[in-house]
């Protein structure tokens, strides 16, 4: 059984992960109108995979006998200064991600729930896979300067992505 703290805290994250998609989803919808089919892409897979996040985590508050309850998602950022400064907020949006799965293993530790320190393992290793992707896309995009035929094999190269919802 979940304590109060660790259901409530669980339950902002499934909140969190939501807004990342949503987040994502509005950044592939800001690409797409840029006629940059491939980062779209990229970003929509993106979403996909913190919807997936969100149901891990909305699943197994239920498998612990919690009870989740759905929060208000804020609108997200629409609007961006170029293709830079989108993968900037993701990188720093992912770093920020990172920092709440710490505190919820450091919850976990404290509140010595070795079942969902366990279950939070998983999730700290996807976000150092989370902030290499994010990292290696911003350094390509840095180094071709955010412009020119480099874009267009970045888009194209990016357009490639798919989520695949990992197995259990």
């Amino acid at each position: 059984m979940l304590s109060e703290k660790m259901n409530q805290a669980l339950n902002d994250q499934v909140k969190w992960e939501m807004f990342s998609s949503y987040l994502y989803l509005s950044m592939s919808a800001y690409f797409a109108d840029k006629g940059m089919g491939g980062f779209a892409q990229w970003m929509r897979a993106q979403a996909q995979e913190e919807l997936f996040h969100a149901t891990k985590f909305y699943d197994y508050i239920n498998e612990r006998g919690g009870r989740v309850i759905l929060q208000p998602i804020e609108a997200p950022e629409h609007d961006w200064a170029g293709t830079i400064a989108v993968f900037e907020e993701t990188l720093a949006h992912e770093q920020l991600v990172t920092s709440r799965i710490n505190d919820l293993v450091n919850l976990a530790i404290d509140e010595r729930d070795h079942a969902t320190n366990i279950f939070l393992q998983w999730f700290v290793s996807e976000q150092v896979e989370e902030e290499d992707s994010v990292n290696d896309v911003l350094g390509k995009l840095k180094m071709i300067g955010g412009e020119g035929q480099g874009m267009l094999m970045l888009d194209s190269e990016l357009g490639q992505r798919v989520f695949t919802p990992p197995v259990k």
